[in-house]
């Protein structure tokens, strides 16, 4: 064939295909383009009527969480009062708020993207999924497995998760507070001590190495003795920052099965009760022990035997002698007036 033929029956072929190219592509405008091929994200997180939850920050004990019927609750149309406890590494009563926390940022983790990672033993380690890093949370709704994740390294794309029936897909998810779930056991534990409102209380009795002082408030203004003595140049503000210290109390640390010899509270240094005023009046009251950890101090309620750390500087509140109470020498608000005299002032009228 001679080559004048084959350039004729090439342009006609390439004629050809341009032609079926061209009704290829009307056809797909009429059809709509072709839909790329979706990933499915998986679903990372759970409804807020979970009532289990378990979380195991790698090699640490793992922590479970459970709700359960609460009987000094008052029952909603919604159901039952329940409460939230801590059943593992122990049994204790759990702080309510940081669980409901946690349950209301585990309904906005949303995965937004796949990495594209090869999960060998060194990835893991690096992006923290494996077993000695990654945290992994499993909670559940009458028994019925809800999630089940490990969190590893947090990246611009967000926090890279791994589900647990997909163990070898990396995914990229938004919204995961890591500080709500990789907490110490005591973090979600219930750490209120005392809790009232400061300007309620009418009174406050201190019982100390260096006596007994008593703060009483009259018309709005506090008064303090120490025995039977006042006590000069009390500072009013100074009561008042006692009080705050006092009135939501919470627990630096437990003292879990230690006795009160062990703690000192058994002959505590120093105990406070707080009177508040009103139709119902209640009383407050905490013992201080021994130093336990640092500077903190063993402390219990008056009314239980209960055993918590509280730091030095709500226990010295409890410890101090006047001076802690009183203002400088040199004037200040003093036992409520205004500024002391001095000297030179001391002939005017």
């Amino acid at each position: 064939m001679s080559r004048d033929k084959l350039i004729i029956i090439g342009a006609v072929v390439l004629g050809l295909l341009g032609v079926l190219v061209y009704r290829q592509m009307k056809q797909d405008e009429s059809l709509g383009a072709a839909p790329a091929i979706a990933v499915q994200f998986p679903s990372v997180n759970a409804p807020d009527d979970i009532d289990k939850i378990s979380v195991t920050n790698g090699e640490k004990p793992e922590i479970v969480l459970e709700r359960v019927p609460d009987p000094k609750g008052t029952a909603t149309d919604a159901g039952p009062a329940t409460q939230w406890v801590l059943t593992k590494p122990l049994h204790a009563e759990a702080g309510q708020q940081a669980v409901k926390d946690l349950v209301a940022n585990l309904k906005d983790i949303k995965v937004e993207s796949q990495v594209n990672l090869r999960l060998d033993d060194e990835v893991r380690k690096e992006k923290q999924l494996d077993s000695a890093h990654a945290l992994h949370l499993i909670a559940w709704k009458d028994g019925d497995k809800k999630v089940d994740e490990f969190f590893g390294k947090s990246g611009a794309a967000g926090q890279l998760v791994v589900v647990a029936d997909k163990p070898d897909v990396v995914w990229a998810a938004k919204g995961y507070s890591s500080y709500l779930y990789a907490k110490e056991p005591k973090d979600f534990r219930d750490k209120e001590i005392l809790h009232f409102d400061d300007a309620s209380i009418g009174s406050v009795t201190l019982v100390n190495s260096h006596g007994t002082l008593a703060f009483t408030k009259v018309d709005g203004k506090w008064t303090g003795l120490l025995g039977k003595k006042p006590i000069e140049r009390l500072d009013q503000e100074k009561v008042k920052d006692m009080l705050r210290a006092y009135k939501s109390l919470s627990a630096d640390d437990f003292g879990d099965g230690k006795s009160l010899a062990e703690t000192g509270l058994d002959k505590p240094d120093a105990q406070a009760t707080f009177q508040a005023k009103g139709d119902e009046p209640q009383t407050y009251g905490i013992w201080l022990g021994k130093v336990s950890n640092g500077t903190d101090r063993w402390a219990k309620r008056a009314e239980d035997d209960a055993v918590f750390q509280i730091t030095s500087y709500a226990a010295d509140w409890l410890t101090a002698d006047t001076a802690k109470y009183q203002a400088p020498l040199d004037g200040g608000a003093g036992d409520g007036g205004g500024p002391k005299k001095t000297k030179s002032d001391a002939g005017k009228k």
